[in-house]
């Protein structure tokens, strides 16, 4: 059977970096992250300010259900890693 770890990293207002968790998964869904949010919040994290996701169908509804507050921005870094299919390696 196939696994995945999830670690959530996070920045406190200093600046400074720390893991929040590690959570096993057999896939990653709305519903996961939204009980690894869960778990979050009960381990009395305060709030999260700025979170950063892919575009998992569910997943800002999930944030925004846990944290209304939250701003909630998509990186691109798939769609980046993708295009360069099309870029020649000397362009890279």
């Amino acid at each position: 059977m196939n696994k995945a770890a999830y670690m959530v990293i996070g920045i406190d207002l200093d600046g400074n970096k720390d893991v929040l968790g590690m959570w096993i998964g057999e896939n990653e869904s709305a519903k996961f992250w939204l009980s690894v949010l869960n778990d979050l919040k009960n381990r009395d994290e305060e709030d999260i300010l700025i979170s950063c996701v892919d575009n998992l169908t569910g997943f800002s509804q999930a944030i925004s259900a846990c944290c209304p507050k939250a701003e909630i921005q998509k990186y691109i870094i798939h769609q980046i890693c993708n295009f360069t299919r099309y870029v020649s390696y000397k362009d890279l």
